[in-house]
């Protein structure tokens, strides 16, 4: 993408009312007006909070929004010229139950409060293989505890991914914190016990990993389960 494309895609999201846009030092300091008040100052109802981490183009986002009208979704990724293509897509189809923020993901904790989300998804987040990277899988001990401070005692994260080593990593993770996960999918095309919402959605990347002969798999589970 061009720089000019770039700059034309971050004047755009300015005037989006789905695109909130916070600034670090706003997060740091606790003064983000959104935190603990999603409810009431986004979405305008009481429903229950679903958040897609690393959301890119925003299309699984935009999707889940479309299958379930009653649950609020944010997609949150540091890029707002990739997820400029999601909240326009809300917009244009009306969606009120989809927002859009761009933030880093180690700062959910100064976003959200504790108990405020009832879902996360990760969808094909980026495995970072080399060891040395491990420190920015999505799935690693600190990520996971601040995913289990902000959500709800019941609350669930699902992890979608064309990596078989990130969810063998994520399993060894939860069997490190006692946690059972509900569903362990390797092949969600060919072991149908995934949910609807893992099997209906299709982004453009897992479309292609598919035609590449790529096994996606599927895990979720509760903190505590």
């Amino acid at each position: 993408m061009g720089s000019k494309n770039k700059l034309k895609r971050f004047i755009e999201n300015e005037s989006f009312d789905n695109v909130i846009q916070p600034s670090r030092d706003e997060l740091n300091k606790f003064n983000f007006a959104f935190r603990g008040k999603w409810k009431e100052k986004a979405f305008n109802n009481s429903n229950p909070i679903v958040l897609e981490l690393g959301c890119g183009k925003g299309e699984y986002t935009v999707n889940l929004a479309k299958l379930n009208p009653t649950k609020n979704y944010i997609g949150i990724d540091i890029k707002g010229a990739r997820f400029w293509r999601g909240a326009k897509t809300a917009i244009q189809e009306k969606l009120e139950n989809v927002f859009f923020l761009r933030a880093q993901i180690e700062l959910l904790d100064f976003i959200f409060e504790k108990n405020e989300i009832d879902e996360i998804w990760l969808t094909f987040p980026d495995p970072q293989i080399k060891f040395q990277r491990r420190k920015h899988r999505l799935t690693n001990t600190k990520f996971l505890s601040i995913y289990k401070n902000i959500l709800r005692d019941t609350g669930i994260v699902h992890l979608k991914t064309d990596s078989e080593f990130l969810h063998g990593y994520t399993l060894g993770k939860l069997e490190e914190m006692s946690i059972n996960p509900i569903v362990s999918n390797h092949d969600i095309y060919k072991n149908l016990n995934a949910p609807d919402e893992v099997i209906k959605i299709q982004t453009h990347y897992e479309k292609t990993y598919l035609n590449e002969g790529k096994k996606i798999t599927y895990l979720n589970f509760k903190f505590n389960e």
